[in-house]
């Protein structure tokens, strides 16, 4: 297998102080053609990700930049990835439409078939819950849940039909997902599984992924109006920023442990950083054109960022 990775970046920013002076970027090359849509970082420093055109799970080596391809079978796409409560990653496998969990050690796989009531819904992102249910969302208009204990797979139709994207959890059990055809926001009833939609104010702005904070506020990336908003379950509150730039197009969205956030901006081929605090963006722009950042993820003092478009990992490091 072809792997090797880039030199470190060190990139001196006019940054506030709260955010730090410098931030480290670390690039690697993996094989041609493995798309990695979503990136997850899971124990022990190793970094996964979802191959959707080699129909592959990705494991990267960061020390040494080794990159090894776990086929995950006939048929598979795998879209999202993420580590669950028990340190394996789990995929939304929209090519055998099942949610599908690779066991770290042996590389064998469990695939958690969807009802043929849903023969295909098109699976798109996964979170696991506080009480570690898995929680899924299909653009063909489902959202569903996987019991790891029970194997018990259950999916409801979501409201107003197709568009259901990305899902998050938040730190006091709540569930949440958003709706990219119909630009919502939804709140999942864990117990029933009955999703009640809350209305952004602005119209059609096309929520594409949805982070939850420390205090369990909901940050939305809002595709058709380039807006980065925030919304508040205590106070039942929005408030929204726009990007910077001409034309922003923002994609992904994640949020750290300091409670900065983080998206990507398709318009402007950057990563961009804000800080709630100070209601500051700063970009980071990417160094190599058409990067189709898809999704991001981190852990303690790291972002790790899915450049879909030219199959590459980034990873920004930040003290």
């Amino acid at each position: 297998m072809r792997y090797r990775f880039l030199t470190f970046l060190v990139i001196a920013l006019a940054a506030a102080p709260a955010l730090g002076a410098e931030i480290t970027r670390q690039s690697f090359v993996l094989p041609e053609g493995a798309f990695p849509h979503d990136v997850a970082a899971g124990p022990g420093g190793v970094v996964w990700y979802a191959g959707q055109r080699l129909g592959v799970l990705g494991k990267l080596d960061p020390a040494t930049g080794k990159v090894e391809h776990i086929p995950l079978g006939a048929g598979s796409s795998p879209h999202g990835v993420i580590v669950g409560p028990d340190g394996a990653p789990w995929l939304t496998d929209g090519g055998v439409n099942a949610i599908v969990r690779v066991d770290p050690e042996t590389r064998q796989i469990d695939r958690y078939p969807l009802p043929e009531t849903h023969s295909y819904v098109n699976l798109n992102t996964a979170v696991f819950d506080t009480a570690g249910i898995l929680w899924f969302t299909g653009q063909n208009g489902v959202y569903g849940r996987v019991d790891p204990k029970t194997r018990e797979v259950k999916v409801w139709d979501a409201p107003k039909g197709r568009g259901a994207y990305g899902i998050a959890a938040t730190p006091d059990g709540g569930v949440y997902f958003v709706s990219l055809a119909n630009s919502y926001l939804a709140k999942i009833d864990t117990a029933t599984g009955a999703a009640s939609v809350i209305e952004p104010p602005t119209k059609d702005q096309g929520a594409r992924r949805v982070w939850s904070d420390s205090k369990s506020r909901l940050w939305v990336s809002e595709w058709n109006s380039g807006q980065l908003s925030r919304y508040d379950p205590a106070t039942k509150a929005w408030k929204e920023w726009r990007a910077p730039g001409s034309r922003p197009r923002i994609y992904a969205v994640y949020v750290d442990e300091r409670d900065i956030v983080w998206v990507s901006d398709w318009g402007a081929n950057t990563i961009v950083r804000f800080d709630p605090t100070t209601e500051q963006f700063q970009s980071f722009p990417l160094d190599a054109g058409g990067a189709n950042v898809r999704q991001l993820l981190g852990r303690k003092g790291e972002v790790w960022i899915a450049e879909s478009g030219i199959d590459r990992i980034l990873v920004l490091r930040f003290e």
